[in-house]
């Protein structure tokens, strides 16, 4: 069992310097202070395979894995050495590199809806181009996002949406509507309330609940009877459900397919995947409609870049990657529920989502969500040398991991329980984390 971590002096002093120098002091919100308890290591200096070491030589296993980018292992050996093979090639050209050829070939040949596909940095980078697209062919303005589903994009025709709207106009703003996971209803009473003004519903297949009552299959059938297009935001659910996405799990077939995280084991490379008729748009050989603008990205064919995604996705067809993480998240899953019935605490700490995907509840005495327990939990797991902002496991977390993490939680379920009864101040060091989608910082 990891020693219990006590000593953060070089990360406050990283934190420190970090506020003074980076808006947020980092370059995602999800990773900032506000979403970690104060003794927290402010930054990573190392990983391999499941663990970190941050700045103090402080070593965890890490779940979340930069934000589900990293589906193998931190510094995958054959990833890594792909990576560094090109990088002698060169990574950026004034021509398109081959190993782009050879990017989408791979990529298509895992995503049987799509008959093209266009490159890009970063999931945000899709996702607009996919909501440009069904914009472009539709002739509309709305796009309707799903509400139950927490984040599509850093670009204002999503953030405009959330509670974080500053800088963002009115106008913008309203051409965003919502409708519900798995309530099909919703999807008809915004059909309703906007005829013909829909360009395109957006959605995650899942996130914690599957698809109830074909509901992927009726959404797509409902709007395109409205003349709308169906995209499927696959940057967390690809690679993780099925090697053909989510999509291949449920047996759906988007208008068009947004992938990334997982794509390249933490590379950054996102893809905009879709059917010929959609992306001609962006093509230089369409005529009967106006041209769009469509990823031209700098960077989108960086070729070291590619080569990791190739090198990959080379790992999920040859290796059982999808069936190892539906495995180890089921240990996970077992063990966490095994300590929380001993510690008596099912009515305030939950698992959930799928086996590859699983997310944590923390409930206060009265049954609500609690920011304050959230925090507790963490900066317990912390303290034991875990890091689970999730429980979303890799190809490289093995059953000793997972032991050691269940044995984790089980000492920091223990001082919950503490927490539960003599008040969770008496053992929080610090303030509680906070949402990240907040309009105000102080309120």
């Amino acid at each position: 069992m990891i020693a219990r971590i006590t000593k953060f002096d070089a990360s406050e002093r990283l934190r420190a310097q970090a506020h003074r120098l980076i808006p947020g002091g980092c370059h995602t919100y999800a990773k900032g202070d506000d979403q970690y308890p104060v003794r927290s290591p402010s930054h990573i200096v190392r990983g391999s395979g499941c663990r970190v070491w941050d700045a103090d030589g402080n070593e965890y296993i890490e779940y979340g894995m930069g934000n589900r980018a990293v589906t193998l292992g931190h510094a995958y050996p054959s990833v890594v050495e792909a990576a560094k093979r090109q990088l002698d090639l060169g990574v950026n050209f004034s021509r398109a590199a081959s190993i782009e050829i050879e990017a989408a070939e791979k990529l298509l040949s895992l995503v049987p809806s799509a008959d093209m596909v266009k490159f890009s940095k970063d999931g945000s980078d899709a996702t607009s181009g996919a909501v440009k697209i069904a914009r472009a062919y539709t002739g509309r303005d709305l796009i309707a996002i799903c509400g139950d589903q927490p984040f599509f994009a850093v670009d204002d025709w999503f953030i405009g949406s959330t509670a974080m709207y500053g800088g963002i106009t009115e106008a913008t703003r309203s051409q965003t509507v919502k409708f519900r996971y798995n309530d099909i209803e919703s999807v008809r009473a915004l059909l309703a309330k906007y005829p013909g003004q829909i360009a395109g519903f957006i959605l995650e297949p899942t996130r914690i609940d599957p698809p109830k009552d074909n509901f992927l299959h009726e959404l797509k059938r409902i709007a395109h009877e409205a003349g709308a297009l169906m995209i499927l935001d696959e940057m967390i659910t690809g690679f993780r459900w099925h090697l053909n996405g989510a999509q291949g799990a449920y047996g759906v077939d988007p208008d068009l397919s947004t992938w990334g995280k997982a794509l390249a084991n933490g590379f950054s490379v996102s893809a905009l995947a879709g059917k010929r008729e959609y992306m001609k748009l962006g093509d230089l050989d369409q005529t009967d409609r106006q041209r769009v603008f469509l990823l031209s990205t700098t960077h989108g064919g960086e070729t070291h870049a590619l080569a990791a995604a190739i090198a990959t996705m080379d790992v999920y067809q040859s290796e059982p990657v999808i069936e190892h993480l539906s495995r180890v998240g089921a240990r996970l899953r077992e063990g966490m529920n095994a300590v929380i019935r001993r510690h008596k605490l099912e009515k305030h700490v939950s698992v959930m989502g799928a086996d590859c995907n699983l997310l944590f509840g923390t409930l206060d005495g009265d049954g609500n969500p609690s920011q304050f327990f959230r925090t507790l939990f963490l900066q317990e797991t912390i303290a034991r040398g875990v890091i689970m902002p999730s429980l979303v496991v890799s190809y490289s977390h093995g059953d000793t991991d997972i032991d050691q993490t269940v044995d984790a939680i089980d000492g920091a379920l223990e001082i919950y329980g503490r927490a539960l009864n003599d008040g969770v101040d008496k053992y929080l060091v610090g303030r509680p984390s906070i949402p990240v989608n907040r309009t105000w910082n102080d309120r």
